[in-house]
């Protein structure tokens, strides 16, 4: 059975197609947390070390990234049904063969297969809530997304702490397992049949093209700190990162029927939009992978303490982001992006302030104004890029979003490091203790999390403020 593509089928049974959406979502957000705790663990269960273990982590990244435009593409040409169901199918799967691992090599292509699933629900989550809210509902509904993300983050860490230590490390991956098979039965129940016959060819050249240049280019990211970022490998890797996204673009702009349709990037909004996400997803990822050695190594912290202290800004995000949606269906997204970033900002600013016998309360008083500005930030930003492109390219626009905030993700990493090394090595030199040499790291690299976090306030602030009202779909 097939249907007409241009009536919209989704918005028969919004709020349910929204549930469905919502359970891909808060797995994917989950399992991220849950492995990254428990990585030291998996990596000593079976003797590997931490540099070799992190692929665990790293090839899960990858496959998405590369994975997320094939997807959205398809998801357009197809129907959304079939991919998110096989998504949540591949994504469980993979779940219990990654808790069956035997060995570390088992465990890196058990994650590869979860990325494959979770690359099939990224792509086509996004498209769903448009679909299924092509009216003014679609802030609140981006907005109730926006706080499933931060549950699954929030849950994440402290879930995989418990998990861990009362039944060993399998059991991260088998608790997405319950969670997986919801999904398969509420996609097939719920969402409406939108099978289509593909009109439409799919560039599978295109397709290698980007992926080989993303493969490098987030390699080089990742590994330019360790490697030296003027080392031969690095640049072999930036070279051939190079080559493959020209190739990519080169063929996007001549072939008949895109992988990414490039004239999406002419829509101001849409492109404005995915630029603020790329430097809030980056200044946001150095305060994750900064302040918890901060406030164990200098404020003398438990884990434990770090934990909740961190666990601070998703709490935020909880309370906020639905409120943020609802606003957005009222007022401009100019509006509540540009201050939602400007308050991340400020945010970053006040840990740089941090000293050594900074409270608890002064900690967490940080980590809530970051959540409250994230929250802001997220729903009105989505909505104005998801909102901002045409309904049948919706599938192409959410995969976009997804990969340029995993790209956001991992440069933020690579940038906190940097900057972290250069002023700590920079304050040994000068004879400076260990102690205040990372001190100096530490604010060098939270004060350049903050300027992008207010580069992304002004790049919100400039959108017009009648897009956001009207979202076409």
């Amino acid at each position: 059975m097939s249907h007409n593509p241009e009536k919209n089928i989704f918005a028969a049974r919004p709020w349910a197609c929204l549930a469905v959406s919502a359970t891909g979502t808060f797995m994917a957000t989950l399992d991220g947390g849950i492995v990254n705790v428990g990585l030291p663990t998996i990596a000593h269960g079976f003797g590997a070390e931490l540099p070799f273990a992190q692929w665990v982590i790293t090839v899960y990244l990858l496959v998405i990234a590369c994975l997320l435009p094939a997807f959205g593409r398809l998801g357009d040409m197809r129907g959304r049904r079939s991919l998110y169901g096989a998504g949540f199918f591949l994504f469980t799967l993979a779940s219990a063969v990654c808790g069956l691992a035997p060995g570390i090599w088992w465990l890196i292509g058990g994650r590869a297969l979860q990325g494959v699933g979770a690359a099939m629900l990224m792509a086509n989550g996004p498209a769903i809530v448009v679909q299924s809210f092509p009216g003014p509902e679609r802030g609140r509904a981006l907005g109730m997304i926006g706080m499933v993300v931060s549950l699954g983050s929030l849950a994440g860490p402290s879930l995989g702490g418990l998990l861990v230590g009362a039944f060993g490390w399998p059991s991260i991956f088998y608790v997405t397992v319950p969670v997986g098979i919801l999904g398969m039965v509420l996609s097939s129940r719920v969402l409406p049949d939108d099978r289509r016959p593909a009109a439409q060819s799919f560039d599978y050249a295109g397709a290698v093209f980007y992926a080989v240049g993303i493969v490098f280019l987030l390699v080089a990211i990742t590994h330019g700190g360790r490697w030296g970022w003027m080392s031969p490998g690095t640049l072999a890797c930036a070279g051939t990162a190079a080559l493959g996204i020209w190739l990519f673009l080169r063929r996007q702009a001549r072939v008949e029927h895109p992988l990414v349709d490039l004239a999406l990037f002419r829509i101001r909004a849409l492109l404005v939009g995915n630029i603020a996400s790329l430097l809030a997803f980056m200044a946001m990822l150095t305060n994750a992978v900064m302040l918890p050695f901060f406030l164990v190594r200098v404020c003398g912290f438990s884990s434990q303490k770090a934990g909740l202290i961190m666990a601070a800004m998703p709490l935020a995000m909880t309370f906020v982001a639905p409120v943020s949606g609802l606003l957005s269906e009222k007022t401009s997204h100019a509006l509540l992006t540009g201050l939602g970033m400007a308050l991340t900002a400020a945010g970053l600013w006040s840990h740089t302030l941090l000293v050594p016998g900074s409270g608890l309360l002064r900690c967490v008083a940080g980590q809530a104004v970051l959540g409250v500005g994230m929250g802001l930030f997220l729903s009105p930003n989505n909505n104005a890029v998801l909102g901002s492109a045409p309904r049948e390219k919706s599938g192409v626009a959410g995969s976009v979003m997804a990969l340029v905030r995993n790209l956001g993700m991992v440069s933020g990493i690579a940038l906190a490091t940097a900057v972290y090394e250069a002023f700590h090595t920079r304050a040994l030199t000068a004879g400076q203790t260990e102690t205040a040499a990372f001190i100096a790291g530490f604010d060098a690299s939270l004060a350049c999390a903050a300027a992008l976090a207010l580069a992304a306030a002004l790049l919100g602030a400039t959108r017009p403020a009648s897009q956001g009202r009207k979202p076409t779909g």
